[in-house]
């Protein structure tokens, strides 16, 4: 027989907490950008400590998305990124 209590109390009826850290949507975006920003840098001729120099981020940003750590880049950072290695905008 366990000891342990169930000291936590859930109303269905209430709401789901928000964390501005789960937002869906900021990850969604942030996952795209990602995904857009790392082949951007895959395909260029900058190095990182380059890419991360022009965009005024600390290297450690580059590195941290390329490992895929999203939880450290913000949107902003990511589009920052983009815009540094991909400065012509495209006709879609």
């Amino acid at each position: 027989m366990s000891t342990a209590r169930n000291t936590l109390s859930v109303d269905p009826s209430d709401p789901p907490r928000r964390s501005p850290d789960l937002d869906v949507r900021d990850l969604e975006k942030r996952s795209r950008l990602m995904r857009i920003v790392s082949r951007l840098i895959a395909v260029s001729d900058l190095g990182c400590r380059e890419i991360a120099r022009r965009a005024g981020l600390p290297a450690q940003k580059v590195s941290d998305l390329l490992s895929g750590r999203l939880e450290h880049l913000s949107v902003e950072e990511l589009q920052i990124l983009y815009r540094t290695i991909d400065p012509q905008p495209t006709a879609h």
